[in-house]
């Protein structure tokens, strides 16, 4: 057993550039697949029929409230709400939200129950520019609604 251990000594040089070549080729393959990273981008329409399918939404009983203009687009507040009686034969089963011009369109999902009274929920979003909000209400009885509100979102308050 006279098996030596030989270690190599790294000098911090060889890290520092080993660092540097690897910070490199991270940086530079999502710019050399080319077309491949922008067709993976999904938009708000592929979103939507991920979310109900081949159904054909019709406009109405869908309400959104949000600001004309957002001065800060990292936390847009909003509210969604379906009209709907909220019984056992008809109520909203689900409401969907989606931001048009956002890297990830899906925003927020909501579900429902007769129990839950009335179809309605609060919260924040981020919006990364000047879109369509678009929320989606998926009924009891197979039926999907649609609503839509445009916000400007100001970038500093100069405009977007």
């Amino acid at each position: 057993m006279t098996d030596r251990l030989h270690l190599q000594v790294i000098d911090r040089r060889d890290v520092v550039l080993g660092a540097s070549a690897a910070a490199l080729v991270s940086a530079l393959l999502p710019a050399m697949s080319g077309g491949a990273a922008a067709e993976a981008k999904p938009t708000w329409q592929d979103a939507v029929k991920k979310a109900i399918g081949g159904a054909k939404p019709t406009e109405g009983r869908v309400s959104l409230e949000l600001p004309e203009i957002a001065e800060n687009g990292n936390t847009v507040p909003f509210t969604v709400s379906v009209e709907s009686p909220m019984t056992d034969a008809d109520y909203v089963k689900a409401v969907h939200v989606f931001a048009s011009k956002n890297p990830r369109p899906d925003v927020a999902s909501f579900f429902f129950s007769p129990k839950s009274g009335k179809a309605a929920a609060t919260t924040r979003m981020r919006l990364g520019t000047t879109q369509d909000v678009i929320a989606v209400a998926e009924m009891s009885d197979g039926k999907f609604y649609i609503g839509k509100r445009t916000v400007k979102v100001t970038i500093g308050g100069c405009g977007g």
